[in-house]
Order: structure tokens, then C-alpha cells, then sequence
């Protein structure tokens, strides 16, 4: 008969002492669950208003707050891939909501901007991404809301340490 796992290293660890994996229990299966319902529950409001994508969003809410920055730093910013922040910045500049200009520091950098249509969309999608905020944690009182805001932190904290 066919071992599918050769040698007692490659199989899998046993669940014997742990029990199964319950992903309904697992924090970071719940983490990114949530996430997503949230990023899709806002993306249905400003796709409808606005016609832009999570991406395109994230992307112009970076420049909103912080008015000026490179692919690469919208990226680390947003923890999106490269290939996800090229291309909401393509579709953002066909519609002619963000601007690249040439970094005079390093010319093979592109400093990313909102055009003036970019910046009246942003502020138009302030009060549609706050209303939502409001939605989901209006119910939660200041202190679970404080609470939860320092675990975020204490979990980004965690998984940006080096292994």
C-alpha cells in the first residue's frame, strides 16, 4: 500500500491533543471574515455612487489624508499588493481623479495626487465612509469601541514583528 506521507516529518502535525481546527473559532480565519464583510458592505455604497472599486477607494482615501505618495507607499500603506494598487491607480487616472507626476527626488518614482475631480469625489465619499463606520459600530458603546481600537493595535503590532 502507498504511504502519502513518506517519512514521519512530512505528515501533517497530529489534532489528536488540540481537536480539529474550527475555523468559526480560529481569530485570524475571523479577522479576514470580517474584513471582507465590512470592505464589501462599504463597496456596495460608494460602487453604486461613486462606480469605484475597494481598491480604487483605498487609493483615494490614502491621498485624501496624506495628499502626495508613491505606488509603492500607497501600497505598504494599504498593505495591497503592487499589482492591486497599479491598477486602481490606472482606472483612478483614466477617470482623471488622480494625477503621477515624476518625483524630483528620484526619477523613477511617480508622486501620486487627487486632481481637483479627485479631491470633490473624496470629499464626497468622506460622509458616505463615515455614516458607514457609524452603521457598524454605532450600537457599541465608547469603551468596547476603545477597547477593540487598542486590540487592532496590539494585533498589528504582533504581526509585524519579525519571526
Amino acid at each position: 500500500m502507498h504511504d502519502p506521507f513518506p517519512g514521519d516529518d512530512e505528515r501533517p502535525a497530529s489534532t489528536e491533543a488540540t481537536g480539529p481546527l474550527v475555523l468559526q473559532d480560529y481569530m485570524p480565519y475571523r479577522l479576514a471574515v470580517l474584513s471582507e464583510a465590512v470592505s464589501q458592505g462599504l463597496a456596495r455604497h460608494y460602487a453604486r455612487r461613486f462606480g469605484i472599486a475597494i481598491p480604487e477607494w483605498r487609493v483615494l482615501a490614502v491621498l485624501g489624508e496624506f495628499k502626495r505618495m508613491t505606488g509603492k507607499a500607497i501600497g505598504q500603506h494599504t498593505r495591497m499588493h503592487k499589482t492591486k494598487v497599479s491598477r486602481a491607480v490606472s482606472a483612478l487616472e483614466k477617470r482623471g481623479l488622480i494625477v503621477g507626476e515624476v518625483s524630483p527626488n528620484d526619477r523613477r518614482e511617480i508622486n501620486l495626487s487627487l486632481t481637483d475631480e479627485g479631491y470633490t469625489v473624496y470629499q464626497q465619499i468622506i460622509p458616505v465612509a463615515l455614516g458607514y463606520q457609524e452603521k457598524v459600530v454605532g450600537g457599541l458603546a465608547d469603551t468596547d469601541i476603545a477597547a477593540l481600537n487598542r486590540v487592532i493595535d496590539a494585533i498589528f503590532d504582533r504581526v509585524d514583528e519579525p519571526d
